[in-house]
C-alpha cells in the first residue's frame, strides 16, 4: 500500500454543528489522539462564524413568512413614523439574523436590527448597479428610460425653466439627464461612485454616506426627488427634516416607495418582489408615509398610485417568485445587465420560459395595476409634499 493510500486510510471526515465537514487526523494504535491532533481539531472547531457558513446571498436571499408562527410582539427603538416601540415579526431573511418587524400602531415595516454601515455596504455589490450607465440588457434599459422621460414629464410640469433640482439617490441619472434637457439646473447625489458611473455630465453630483453631510445651503432647491430611495435609508425622518431646510419655501419634495398597504404587498407576502430585502430597511404603508412627510413640516399635495415603470413588473415577479422550483426574482436577474451568479438562469429554455411567461404576464399585470390604481392600492405610491 503506498504512504498516501495509508494516509487516506488513517483520516475520518468530523462534522461539526453547522453540517461543515472538516478531515482529521485518526488516533494512533493506542486509540488517543496525541497533543498535536487534539490542538488541530480544537482549533478547526473554533473557527469564526464566517468562516464556518456558506457566503450570503445579499442580492436575492431568500424570505420566509413567519406570521403564522405567531411570535410575541418585540421591542424596537422608537418608530420614525409614529413614536411605537412595539412590532411583530413578519419576514425572515434565510441565513441572516435581520428580520422584518410591521409597527403595531401605524404598519410600518421596519428591518431589525438595522445593519452596521459595514454591512450595509456588502449589500450592495458592484453587480447590483449593472454595467456603467446601463442597469439593464439593452431591450428593457430603453424601455426603462423611455418611461423615465414620461415621468421627468410629468414632475416638471409646474415647474420654471431653470429650476434647481436635486435628485437624492441619482444613481445613473436617468431623470437627471431628461431635466437637463428641458432647461434646468440638476444636481445629484449618491452614496457609492459606481453607481453614478455614467451618469449625464450635466448634473453636479455629490457622493456621500447621507444627504445630512453634503451641507447644502438652506432655500436653496426648487424640487427634491426621492424616487423609491427613502426606504433604502436607515434615518428616514432626519432626511426629510433636511430636505424641507434645504428647500426653498413652497418648494416640492417627491418621494415614491413601494407601498406596503398595497394590494400586490399583501397578496404576494414573502414573495412580494418589492420586498428587496435587505436593501430595504422600511417599508412604508401610504398612511405612514403621510404621517412622516407631515411630521417633518410638509403639506402633502397630491398622491398618485400609479407607476409604469414599478407596477406591472412587481405583479409578474412577484407571481414568479410563489412558483417552486425557480430562483427569486429569476426574471429580473435575466434582464439585469450583470453576471447573477449562482441566482443566474443558466439553461436557454427556462430563459425564453421566462421571457414567454413575462411577455404573457405584462398585459393581466398592467390591467391589475389599473385596478388597483383606481382603488388607491397601487403597488407603489408616490406623494408630493410642500415645504411649510
Amino acid at each position: 500500500m503506498s504512504a498516501t493510500s495509508a494516509q487516506r486510510d488513517q483520516t475520518s471526515v468530523l462534522e461539526d454543528d453547522f453540517g461543515t465537514s472538516q478531515t482529521v487526523s485518526n488516533p494512533d494504535d493506542s486509540g488517543t489522539l496525541t497533543s498535536t491532533e487534539v490542538a488541530e481539531v480544537i482549533q478547526e472547531m473554533m473557527r469564526p462564524w464566517d468562516s464556518l457558513v456558506v457566503p450570503r446571498n445579499y442580492l436575492n436571499p431568500q424570505i420566509e413568512d413567519v406570521r403564522h408562527l405567531c411570535f410575541d410582539t418585540v421591542v424596537l427603538s422608537p418608530c420614525p413614523v409614529c413614536d411605537s416601540e412595539f412590532a411583530l415579526p413578519t419576514f425572515e431573511i434565510r441565513g441572516m439574523p435581520q428580520r422584518l418587524a410591521t409597527c403595531l400602531d401605524c404598519g410600518l415595516g421596519r428591518l431589525h436590527p438595522l445593519p452596521s454601515p459595514e454591512e450595509l455596504g456588502r449589500f450592495y455589490p458592484d453587480e447590483y448597479y449593472g454595467s456603467p450607465g446601463a442597469k439593464f440588457e439593452p431591450m428593457t434599459e430603453a424601455v426603462v428610460r423611455f418611461v423615465g422621460t414620461l415621468h421627468v414629464q410629468s414632475l416638471s410640469r409646474k415647474l420654471q425653466p431653470g429650476s434647481r433640482i436635486l435628485d437624492i439617490g441619482c444613481g445613473r441619472g436617468v431623470l437627471l439627464s431628461s431635466l437637463a434637457d428641458r432647461g434646468h439646473e440638476v444636481h445629484g447625489m449618491d452614496v457609492s461612485e459606481t453607481a453614478i458611473a455614467g451618469a449625464d455630465p450635466r448634473a453636479d453630483i455629490r457622493v456621500a454616506n447621507c444627504i445630512t453631510e453634503v451641507e447644502y445651503p438652506s432655500n436653496h432647491f426648487d424640487q427634491v426627488i426621492l424616487w423609491h430611495v427613502l426606504e433604502h435609508l436607515t434615518n428616514p425622518r432626519e432626511v426629510l427634516a433636511e430636505i424641507n431646510r434645504i428647500l426653498k419655501p413652497g418648494g416640492q419634495v417627491i418621494v415614491a416607495v413601494p407601498n406596503f398597504s398595497s394590494w400586490q404587498a399583501r397578496w404576494s407576502g414573502a414573495a412580494w418582489f418589492h420586498l428587496d430585502l435587505p436593501r430595504h430597511l422600511f417599508h412604508f404603508p401610504v398612511n405612514g408615509l403621510r404621517q412622516l412627510l407631515t411630521r417633518t413640516d410638509f403639506t402633502v399635495t397630491c398622491e398618485q398610485h400609479f407607476s409604469l415603470r414599478q407596477n406591472p413588473f412587481g405583479w409578474v415577479q412577484s407571481a414568479m417568485n410563489k412558483c417552486d422550483g425557480l430562483r427569486r426574482n429569476a426574471l429580473y436577474n435575466l434582464l439585469h445587465n450583470y453576471d447573477a451568479g449562482e441566482n443566474s438562469v443558466a439553461s436557454p429554455w427556462k430563459q425564453r420560459a421566462l421571457r414567454a411567461a413575462y411577455l404573457t404576464g405584462m398585459p393581466i399585470a398592467g390591467v391589475l395595476s389599473l385596478l388597483t390604481t383606481a382603488a388607491r392600492s397601487g403597488a407603489s405610491v408616490c406623494l408630493v409634499g410642500q415645504a411649510n
